[in-house]
């Protein structure tokens, strides 16, 4: 009895060996990162911001669509409104009729920063959303919350930092509101399913934004590292 029991104890005694220790601490490391993997923060994160503009876009759409159906007009298109937030009719801004497009200024029907005070969401344009007192259209309609006026979007310069805006001309033509998806599981998926456009290009015949270029990955959207990813030449949208 006292020999096993002077055995059991040398065992005890012993412990781990520096080898068994290390081959413990690897084994470790390589589960935690095979976890930190499986997981990815970063990708997290950017499917997250992903899912915030898609979000906003959607608020931004069915606000417009709300206020041309109480006003009869776009608000990019309206010069003054009598009590905003009611049904009252607002008067078409001089030059421009109720269903007009929605341009970039210079003519050309292009998508255009969701900043922008036309969009009726901001007073000013870009960075003077934040500071303005004055807030756009469809805030002051109450269609649109005013907290929008502090989205991660507004006042940034950064083509894949913003949300886009466009409308073809005429009642029926759909207003898109579109963004650049940082999370390359989500950047897959719309070039799977062929729905990619170009931020860059004027708005199709048809009213829908201009498709983006699968053909190549160096300056189009054939993969979702491709440089057009960056520049705006690759996008999604909504409707």
């Amino acid at each position: 009895m006292k020999k096993y029991l002077s055995k059991t104890s040398e065992v005890m005694q012993s412990g781990f060996t520096l080898v068994e220790l290390l081959i413990v601490i690897a084994l470790l490391g390589v589960i935690a990162t095979i976890v930190i993997a499986a997981i990815n923060p970063i990708e997290q994160a950017n499917r997250a911001s992903d899912a915030g503009m898609e979000a906003d876009a959607s608020q931004i759409i069915s606000a417009i669509s709300r206020y041309y159906v109480a006003h009869s007009i776009f608000p990019w298109n309206a010069s003054s409104c009598v009590n905003p937030g009611t049904s009252s009719f607002c008067d078409s801004a001089s030059g421009s009729s109720a269903d007009d497009a929605f341009t970039n200024g210079a003519g050309a029907i292009k998508l255009i920063s969701a900043d922008d005070a036309a969009v009726g969401v901001c007073g000013a344009s870009g960075t003077g959303c934040r500071t303005t007192a004055t807030l756009g259209e469809l805030a002051n309609s109450l269609e649109i919350q005013k907290t929008f006026v502090n989205k991660n979007w507004v006042g940034v310069t950064t083509v894949s930092s913003q949300l886009w805006v466009g409308k073809a001309s005429g009642a029926s033509s759909a207003v898109y509101v579109c963004w650049i998806p940082k999370a390359t599981t989500n950047r897959q998926n719309i070039i799977k399913g062929l729905r990619v456009y170009d931020l860059t290009k004027a708005l199709t015949s048809a009213g829908s934004p201009a498709a983006g270029d699968l053909s190549q990955d160096s300056t189009g959207c054939l993969t979702a590292g491709g440089a057009g990813w960056k520049t705006g030449a690759c996008a999604q949208c909504l409707p």
